[in-house]
């Protein structure tokens, strides 16, 4: 009986790039060993490789290139011209590899690894700064690639791998993510300093169902809870600005151009009057989320246990 020879992949001209990465990435470093040496049985020695693979890997690799690396004199090897252009680029791209590797571990390491995280601009001013503070009390090389932007944008940056963990409101509830509730942040009416209610502590929000709104955009989780607690004081709001950035839009109240629910700013602002919401209850949820089943690394995970540590003490008083 006659066994039929298995016949391995071959490049053609046509071949696209993945084919040619699958096929030629696993013998460039033996080739790189090869052509440092000169020798097959020194390289094979050096790269802990029986000598047999090595040179098959070089004879295959020649047949998949089409062009002659070496010329060949017993063991002994030289590159060819070709041999040589080929090496200068190879060289190049282990060495993005080799670096490539190096900054992955680097990043994952428990004591200086780096935590990608996400947060709403609202808690860019006071409440970050304050938890990063306080974790690196006892993590102080960690690092941190911070992220600020609306809750929709960072779910799709934790989708995409791009953060480990966000502080977004409100909590997402999605089969593919993970969620905390935290801690919870108490809304409040703002009003232009020489605004009818201004003398007032406490408000209804009904009482300023005729008040021109200012808001942040369409898509930003705290829209969707100025928008829902409206309705259901029974109106609907009529808006007149809409904006990115809370800070923005208390400028827009001290300068007479509406009303706004917000967050308590970090640092009072003039020109405005806060006012507690009495009914309906005016407070969104903080909490943290990221991938559901993706590792994490050292860092990330201890950056997490922490967050999750502040449950009910997230926000500065």
């Amino acid at each position: 009986m006659k066994h039929q020879q298995r016949s391995e992949p071959h490049l053609s001209p046509s071949s696209d790039t993945e084919d040619i990465v699958a096929l030629l990435a696993p013998r460039l470093a033996y080739f790189a060993g090869v052509a440092r040496t000169e020798h097959v049985t020194r390289a094979a020695q050096e790269m802990q490789v029986p000598q047999s693979t090595l040179s098959r890997a070089m004879v295959r690799l020649e047949q998949d290139l089409g062009v002659d690396l070496f010329a060949r004199r017993g063991r002994t090897v030289s590159l060819t011209s070709a041999g040589r252009t080929f090496l200068t680029s190879v060289e190049r791209a282990l060495a993005e590899i080799e670096r490539a590797a190096d900054a992955v571990r680097a990043d994952a390491d428990a004591t200086s690894g780096k935590v990608a995280f996400g947060f709403l601009h609202t808690m860019g001013s006071e409440t970050v700064p304050g938890l990063i503070r306080a974790f690196r009390a006892d993590h102080p090389r960690v690092r941190f690639s911070l992220v600020q932007n609306y809750g929709e944008a960072m779910i799709e940056r934790l989708r995409s791998g791009e953060l480990d963990l966000c502080l977004t409101s409100p909590v997402p509830d999605a089969p593919d993510l993970a969620a905390r509730r935290l801690d919870e942040q108490k809304l409040r009416l703002v009003i232009p300093a020489d605004h009818r209610l201004a003398a007032r502590k406490r408000v209804r929000l009904a009482e300023a169902a005729d008040e021109t709104f200012v808001t942040l955009e369409p898509g930003y989780g705290l829209r969707r809870i100025t928008d829902d607690l409206c309705k259901e004081a029974g109106f609907r709001p009529r808006i007149a600005f809409e904006g990115e950035e809370a800070e923005t839009l208390r400028g827009l109240v001290a300068a007479g151009l509406g009303v706004a629910l917000l967050p308590p700013p970090a640092v009072p602002r003039p020109g405005v009057v806060e006012l507690t919401v009495t009914a309906p209850r005016a407070a969104r949820e903080i909490g943290v989320a990221w991938l559901e089943g993706h590792p994490d690394t050292p860092p990330v995970a201890a950056f997490k246990k922490f967050l999750l540590s502040r449950r009910g003490n997230l926000l500065p008083d």
